[in-house]
């Protein structure tokens, strides 16, 4: 069976939504999926997982959360290449431009990105469930 480790931060509570759903659309498809917070996932743990859904929200000056997402992340990108990966997170202002340079970031790592990164102001509405649940399942078919 397929594995998935769908790893994500969140402060206030929009990111852990989201990542529920994006777990739930890769179940449904099929994987098994294991959904944790980054502060209890290490780059170690990598290796028991075929892909990787990974979740963060904007903060700031359009950037990864600095003090658990972003270290863990430096560390992790280094196993990256080659492996199906999807990226998704909240925003509260900017565009969503913290997503651009993350997706570029992951693509320049080596992985195979799944769709672009999903990106949503505040937090998801029933369409943006959906689409989370949609990059759950396309990252699952894509293994």
């Amino acid at each position: 069976m397929k594995k998935i480790a769908v790893v994500y931060w969140s402060a206030t509570g929009n990111t852990e939504a989201m990542a529920k759903a994006v777990a739930a659309g890769a179940e449904k498809a099929g994987a098994e999926v294991m959904l944790v917070g980054v502060t209890q996932f290490g780059v170690g743990d990598m290796v028991n997982f075929d892909a990787f859904i990974f979740g963060c929200p904007a903060m700031g000056e359009e950037i990864l959360e600095d003090t658990e997402f972003e270290p863990f992340f430096a560390q992790a990108e280094k196993h990256l290449k080659g492996v199906t990966v999807g990226l998704f997170g909240s925003y509260g202002w900017g565009g969503g431009v913290w997503m651009k340079k993350w997706q570029n970031r992951t693509v320049q790592a080596g992985a195979n990105l799944v769709m672009d990164g999903l990106a949503i102001e505040n937090g998801p509405s029933d369409a943006g469930i959906k689409n989370c649940k949609l990059l759950g399942c396309k990252v699952a078919e894509a293994i």
